[in-house]
């Protein structure tokens, strides 16, 4: 076996898994709170899961691999910047810290790497992914291997822009974002206050409810619009869509190829895949692992 230890340090929680790299069986798996109190308590929590998982491996374990937040340093051996949340957890070395070779990926690149070894992505050279959530995140395959671009900053699909006349500026400071058009926290503001979440949003656009159902479909259009531009820009085989989000189905899904059968260009007839990333809750801690080397495949 090829084993690996993959550790998703998200706010909320922490998750690690014990992963047979070759087959991508996960041997062993543990999740706790992540107690993000400001103390950096966090830290500790990492090298004791790292230690309990591989004192249950049955042979020696080949590397760590580390999803979190942020924007790794150019040799992924920490997080560069991520501001506002993790106290601490800018320039932390997880190497030294667990006294041994760690390396750092954003979360969702981590997500893409799970989904190129293992889920939807599997034996594809160019693939996009997107995960729709609180916010929206995303990672590039472009020839086989993880873009990350200069300064790792490559993939953050969910801080391109779909109203470039909006009043509203996301985190990044770009008008009207991806993020914002269909991210889980301004649905109450795309709203009007009417609604708080996805799901209840979604539940009223299945009811017909007017409201609703603008708000929903005016997000799916600019989702559309979003991966139409994409596929231009990168001409990728598959488009892979991970998050909560997806979790409105084929409220989701229909409406979306509806919008994309109108804006995606399609040269002699070529048609970018859309499909559902194959791993959820833990695409982060197996993609942590999985992403231990540059070429996934």
């Amino acid at each position: 076996m090829e084993l690996a230890i993959g550790i998703d340090l998200g706010g909320t929680r922490i998750k690690g898994v014990l992963l047979n790299r070759a087959t991508g069986d996960i041997l062993q798996q543990q999740l706790v709170p992540t107690n993000d109190s400001g103390r950096g308590d966090w830290k500790t929590v990492v090298a004791a899961m790292a230690a309990y998982l591989s004192n249950l491996a049955p042979e020696p374990v080949g590397g760590v691999g580390l999803a979190a937040p942020g924007l790794p340093s150019p040799d992924n051996q920490t997080i560069a910047c991520m501001p506002g949340r993790l106290q601490g957890l800018e320039g932390f070395d997880w190497s030294a810290w667990l006294g041994q070779p760690v390396r750092v990926l954003n979360d969702a690149h981590a997500a893409l790497m799970a989904e190129v070894r293992y889920g939807a992505a599997k034996s594809v050279r160019h693939a996009l992914m997107l995960t729709l959530g609180t916010g929206v995140g995303g990672g590039l395959l472009i020839d086989g291997r993880l873009y990350q671009g200069f300064y790792q900053m490559a993939g953050h699909i969910g801080h391109i822009t779909v109203d470039a006349d909006s009043e509203w500026l996301d985190v990044t400071q770009t008008p009207g974002s991806l993020e914002d058009a269909i991210g889980n926290a301004t649905v109450s503001r795309r709203s009007y206050g009417r609604y708080t979440t996805t799901s209840e949003l979604v539940a009223g656009y299945l009811q017909n409810e007017p409201l609703a159902s603008l708000v929903w479909l005016t997000s799916v259009r600019r989702l559309a619009v979003a991966l139409a531009s994409m596929a231009n820009l990168f001409s990728p085989e598959v488009i892979i869509l991970g998050g909560g989000i997806i979790q409105a189905g084929e409220s989701l899904f229909g409406p979306l190829q509806t919008f994309l059968d109108l804006f995606e260009w399609r040269p002699a007839g070529k048609k970018t895949a859309i499909v559902q990333a194959h791993f959820q809750d833990w695409a982060g801690a197996i993609g942590a692992a999985a992403g231990l080397t540059d070429n996934p495949n």
